[in-house]
């Protein structure tokens, strides 16, 4: 298995992007291709980081984001 975290570069990186499922929005601080994988089988995911206002991140699914203004 290979490593369990992959940074991806992103358009977005550093604007101001909404989270279309919460409606939340902030600064895209990474964009990072996670390993979920379990015993059986190889699996990747795109995780978007996002950081609010308050200082505080949160991840979802990169799909989910979109660029505001």
């Amino acid at each position: 298995m290979s490593e369990r975290y992959e940074y991806v570069p992103h358009h977005l990186l550093r604007r101001p992007v909404r989270d279309i499922a919460t409606g939340v929005e902030g600064e895209l601080m990474a964009v990072i291709n996670e390993n979920v994988s379990d015993a059986g089988r190889e699996h990747w995911i795109e995780l978007a980081y996002i950081r609010r206002t308050c200082g505080r991140e949160f991840t979802t699914a990169i799909s989910n984001v979109e660029s505001v203004g």
